[in-house]
């Protein structure tokens, strides 16, 4: 039996998927011109004013002496400090050798662009991806053409009639900032579901199938130079999975993740079920 480093697998994965998943926050703010969120000049802080009068400095600490000159500290030698005695450590009796290393390697980025879960959460999910910047782009042109309207009239209008029109369209605009910021929380948090599954089936499956070969020691491919034919097991991880999972449960786009954890539906990942269905590392 072994041990399976589950976070090892999960870090691949999330790596595979986080490349197209985690920038749709900047992707969406950065649509409309590059710029970040549009604000309206009303929104924006006014500069602060220097004081005409500075504030007087507060005075530089003195440096610590010991009678001694400038940097003669840096100069002395390391000092000679006591090393009390420690106990010396037993000699342990002979025990078992560990087994032969039977190794096998597998590149779980390259198992994931097969699969048929993972490329269903890449095209669900990047397709909700590209819809909020869509969105986010349209709303940036609105905002924008809102405030150069309320700048052309604003000489026709009286002072409190145009601060009142600044704050309406500061107070809209920062809602629609809010919903587009929860939008994004609800994919990442979607892909952290889907991809869980993933992660949670593709460590039986590598398991089943280093324990199908004998093998002991399952690494990362990056982390090897040089392996012979047979010792890699990526395409039959990955054909297995397909099979196991094809598909997997994505949350649908106006269903928040956090609140269907909260409605008891299914496990969570601070679910006991959830902790005694997967199971656990074994020597």
């Amino acid at each position: 039996m072994f041990r399976f480093s589950r976070s090892a697998v999960l870090t691949a994965s999330l790596l595979f998927a986080g490349s197209c998943l985690a920038s749709s926050v900047v992707h969406a703010q950065t649509a409309g011109g590059g710029s970040g969120w549009f604000v309206p000049k009303a929104a924006q802080q006014a500069p602060v004013h220097p004081q005409a009068r500075a504030a007087r400095p507060a005075p530089a600490p003195e440096q610590m002496s010991d009678g001694g000159e400038d940097g003669e500290n840096s100069s002395r030698p390391p000092p000679v400090l006591p090393q009390p005695p420690i106990p010396p450590a037993p000699e342990l009796p002979k025990a078992a050798p560990p087994p032969a290393v039977v190794m096998g390697i597998i590149s779980v980025a390259d198992v994931m662009r097969q699969s048929l879960a993972g490329q269903q959460v890449e095209r669900e999910l990047g397709g909700r991806r590209d819809n909020l910047a869509r969105d986010a782009q349209r709303a940036q042109g609105g905002w924008r053409d809102e405030q150069q309207k309320l700048q052309a009239s604003a000489k026709n209008m009286a002072a409190e009639q145009i601060q009142s029109q600044e704050r309406a369209l500061q107070s809209k605009v920062m809602t629609a900032q809010r919903q587009f910021r929860d939008r994004n929380r609800i994919i990442q948090e979607a892909a952290q579901v889907a991809l869980g599954q993933i992660e949670r089936e593709l460590v039986q499956v590598i398991q089943h199938v280093a324990s199908s070969h004998g093998m002991n020691l399952v690494l990362h491919s990056e982390q090897v130079a040089l392996h012979v034919d047979g010792q890699d097991i990526t395409n039959e991880v990955a054909k297995q999975l397909n099979v196991v999972l094809p598909k997997v449960y994505i949350p649908a786009a106006n269903e928040d993740p956090e609140v269907l954890a909260r409605s008891g539906k299914m496990p969570t990942t601070a679910s006991p079920a959830d902790a005694s269905a997967t199971p656990a590392p074994v020597h």
